[in-house]
């Protein structure tokens, strides 16, 4: 797994924050307590001193240790139930004082032993959620939400759409950086390639990778705003190494962008650095292969129909047939 890096050291500190704040709390609480009843404070004073009492009966000699240990624990829970008892009586829960952690497991440090904790992995699976650049989309498509009841009308087009589904879902289910796979999605427009997509992304960032997802506009937009604009505010939180860094791109709806050189440039360099790394992409696109031929160079080309897994959409527009 490979976590989103800026989303792993955010989370790393959100769980630092809460650790403290909740042992913050926890003192407060305790001051509070010992500033109206100083009987409580002189309690919680003894208990305090278990532990040193202990060292001085190590250091007093082994003859008799387990005896005089066991005496001081007996002390020290029959000092718990007083204090406990005292809670009560003045109207407070026996764990006023406790420390009160969100996780009971990892006590908010975010892991377990050597094992990250539960609530970690769901606190970055989250975190991967927003940063992926899916928005609302992750929470409504996924793969239990593809409903292939829209294709039944064109037999040939309904096994089609399950082979696609099944090449999708494996994809996602057996995703591996150390495996590199492309995915080229071709087709008309509202046939499901983005459902498929955002689908595919949820599992892979379930999963623990790094996901980008974003429309070839915005894409080759941060590129133009970094090589052009970006001398006006050199400040600016540069976007576009995450295109080369993440586990998994997925570029929407190429070919809806301007094409011009720098934007083809901008493509051949995204593809073939991510190709000479090893680095999963995944294409959108509602173009023909002739007019992806026309549109971009062979050098474009060449690597779409020879390093990509083609999966062709057919039927007719989903979208359309919805609001019908």
């Amino acid at each position: 797994m490979a976590y989103n890096r800026d989303n792993y050291i955010r989370v790393k500190r959100e769980f630092e924050t809460k650790y403290a704040r909740a042992r913050d709390e926890a003192q407060e609480r305790r001051e509070e307590l010992h500033a109206r009843f100083p009987e409580l404070r002189r309690i919680d004073d003894a208990l305090a001193e278990t532990g040193m009492r202990v060292f001085r009966e190590a250091m007093a000699g082994k003859e008799g240790l387990d005896e005089r240990v066991a005496a001081i624990r007996r002390e020290t829970e029959e000092l718990q139930a007083v204090r406990g008892e005292w809670l009560r009586y003045h109207g407070y829960p026996e764990d006023y004082t406790d420390v009160k952690y969100q996780c009971d497991l990892c006590h908010d440090t975010g892991s377990v032993g050597f094992t990250m904790c539960t609530c970690m992995k769901r606190a970055l699976t989250m975190a991967g959620y927003e940063s992926s650049g899916l928005g609302s989309l992750i929470k409504t498509q996924n793969f239990e939400s593809f409903d292939l009841s829209y294709y039944k009308d064109n037999k040939k087009s309904l096994d089609n759409i399950k082979h696609i589904l099944s090449v999708c879902r494996r994809y996602a289910d057996e995703f591996d950086t150390a495996r590199r796979t492309n995915l080229l999605l071709r087709g008309n427009t509202g046939l499901g390639k983005t459902h498929l997509t955002t689908a595919m992304s949820k599992v892979v960032i379930d999963r623990g990778y790094d996901v980008v997802y974003d429309t070839a506009q915005n894409v080759f937009s941060d590129f133009e705003n970094e090589r052009f604009n970006r001398g006006y505010n050199d400040d600016a939180e540069r976007r576009t190494p995450r295109y080369f860094d993440c586990d998994l791109l997925i570029i929407d709806d190429l070919g809806s962008e301007m094409t011009n050189q720098f934007t083809i440039s901008c493509l051949y360099n995204i593809i073939n650095t991510r190709i000479n790394y090893e680095r999963s992409i995944i294409l959108n696109t509602n173009l023909t292969a002739d007019e992806l031929r026309r549109r971009y160079n062979d050098r474009i080309t060449s690597r779409l129909f020879g390093e990509f897994m083609l999966l062709e959409f057919t039927g007719t527009d989903i979208r359309a047939k919805k609001l019908r």
